[in-house]
């Protein structure tokens, strides 16, 4: 009688032997493609990333879908921006049921800007942490991903020299990219600019830029007919060639 034998991956039978092997990639949410994007670069081929807010959304204002809720319930990290932003994202944790989940606070370690010492209905939608906009500067992005390969060192012990690796070559490539953007600047005679929204204070401080005011006159309101003419007085005035 002919017997038929199973064949068994060399790979899949020693992670059998192995207890806790892993079997999957690390399955990693995020809240914003910019988070997601670092994580991708740590994480490499031992993780799976996905990102809930779209690139051209407004990240402050995420509607809670059952279907962001469904994603997360399958992920074991959760990366948030921290510091007030992405305050939306608690419902779709919650709403994912995912009792095992762990929250990463992305703006652990990240020098923070605008703090304010008072908070009241009249100063508009304004963040009491500070202004959470530090990815747009290249040097917080390295202390991210810092951030980043410690809590997936943490939950993926196998692989943590890896996600230490990348972090490192990442912090040291923002690292020059901040010296490459200095040097281009230096060829500027006019550091000033306009911004639609208080976003853009992290990168100003980065590259010595001066943000002479904004078009919303309070975070999340929207401009006055006086206050967009006191804006334009001010670009002739000054010169400002930007605004972002």
């Amino acid at each position: 009688m002919l017997r038929r034998f199973r064949i068994i991956p060399l790979a899949l039978a020693a992670a059998m032997l192995v207890p806790g092997a892993a079997w999957a990639k690390l399955r990693v949410a995020a809240s914003i493609n910019d988070l997601a994007s670092i994580a991708s670069s740590v994480g490499g081929p031992d993780v799976e990333v996905f990102s809930i807010a779209k690139p051209n959304a407004d990240v402050h204002r995420i509607e809670v879908l059952p279907s962001y809720m469904v994603k997360v319930s399958k992920a074991q990290l959760y990366l948030k921006v921290g510091l007030g932003l992405d305050q939306w994202a608690d419902g779709i944790i919650d709403g994912s049921r995912n009792t095992s989940i762990k929250v990463v606070d992305c703006s652990e370690g990240v020098p923070v800007l605008e703090k304010p010492t008072k908070v009241d209905a009249s100063m508009g939608d304004v963040h009491p942490f500070g202004n959470p906009h530090y990815w747009l500067d290249p040097r917080n992005g390295g202390r991210v991903a810092q951030t980043v390969a410690e809590a997936f060192a943490r939950t993926d012990p196998a692989h943590a020299q890896g996600y230490h690796d990348r972090a490192e070559a990442f912090a040291k490539e923002t690292e020059e990219a901040w010296k490459r953007g200095q040097q281009g600047i230096e060829k500027i005679d006019n550091k000033t600019m306009i911004t639609y929204h208080a976003s853009w204070s992290y990168f100003a401080n980065a590259f010595d830029f001066k943000v002479l005011g904004t078009a919303e006159p309070v975070p999340g309101i929207p401009p006055t007919a006086k206050h967009l003419a006191d804006l334009v007085g001010i670009v002739k005035s000054r010169r400002v060639p930007v605004f972002l």
